[in-house]
């Protein structure tokens, strides 16, 4: 089993490791166009293996695609961060013709695998790497549901003062800050999390959420990476083998919930296959209306890429 991360950053670094660690893979490849760059870092993975007790083989590549081949299951987490001040969206021009160049390259070496998208924007990257790979649904998606929800029940528990294992929850639509909250599919330990907190601080929490990759900018003047790149490592993890666990993930619609060609977090079944099943769950009216307007600004994004390639065609 061979995984490829490509971006050697923060993100790919921590996303490698992970993988590393917990064996999910026998061998993994970090690439990063800086030369040099991802060679130090599957260096360092590799020699804590005999301190962490693992048997995975990482291998560091400068740009070299070819090394990368055959590979099963490919992270995208090439892009420029965000910087304090910075919206996903203005980040488009660029991580976009970044993913792109990225996703022709691993088309061209790993045509059977499957692809993870975590650079940002995040929904949008993942239709930009869809349209150039041209792989059906099922083997390419975006990461961002898994880290939202791990936010939000990590300040759950903050709150609660109990254990983040026990809290389940499922958070729909864009990344950012257009995400759809759903607390009555929110429970811990099998109880709904309405019973154990009052609407006001469940109210400040989802808000935290919402905003959750812009509080760490603003603390550090960059991205998150520990938690993305632990979200991302999961996804492989559930792949490589086959769990088929339900995790919220960024696919392209195809009539779920109402909407069609619009890439959005949804909760899906997580195999081999990749997306095995888009799950739909029964949305009351405001949560409807949330999606809807998720799914209206995702649009919006998705057109602006569509007006930028056009034009420098």
């Amino acid at each position: 089993m061979k995984v490829t991360v490509v971006g050697a950053g923060n993100v790919g670094a921590t996303c490698a490791d992970v993988l590393a660690y917990r064996e999910i893979a026998n061998e993994v490849v970090l690439l990063d166009i800086r030369e040099g760059f991802a060679e130090g870092k599957a260096l360092d993975i590799w020699q804590k293996s005999p301190i962490n007790l693992y048997d995975t083989r990482t291998v560091g590549v400068t740009n070299d695609y070819s090394r990368t081949a055959d590979s099963d299951v490919v992270v995208i987490t090439s892009g420029l961060p965000r910087k304090p001040g910075m919206t996903r969206d203005d980040l488009i021009s660029t991580n976009a013709g970044i993913v792109q160049s990225v996703t022709e390259n691993v088309v061209k070496h790993s045509p059977n695998a499957i692809i993870i998208v975590v650079s940002n924007p995040l929904d949008v990257m993942t239709y930009a790497a869809h349209i150039t790979s041209k792989f059906p649904r099922n083997r390419i998606m975006g990461m961002a549901g898994i880290l939202d929800t791990a936010r939000y029940r990590a300040f759950l528990a903050e709150e609660l003062n109990v254990s983040p294992k026990d809290i389940q929850a499922v958070l729909m639509g864009g990344h950012g800050d257009t995400m759809v909250p759903l607390p009555r599919y929110t429970t811990v330990g099998g109880i709904p999390v309405t019973e154990l907190i009052s609407e006001d601080k469940l109210t400040a929490i989802v808000e935290r959420t919402k905003n959750g990759g812009g509080e760490l900018v603003k603390l550090m003047g960059t991205s998150a990476w520990y938690a993305p790149g632990s979200a991302a490592a999961q996804m492989v993890e559930a792949i490589v083998r086959d769990q088929r666990r339900v995790f919220p993930v960024c696919v392209k619609l195809e009539g779920e919930y109402g909407i069609d060609g619009v890439y959005l977090g949804v909760p899906v079944i997580l195999g081999k296959n990749g997306i095995e099943k888009v799950i739909e769950l029964q949305l009351n009216d405001e949560e409807k209306q949330l999606l809807e307007t998720s799914r209206g600004h995702v649009k919006e994004v998705m057109d602006a890429l569509d007006k930028m390639t056009a034009a420098k065609a």
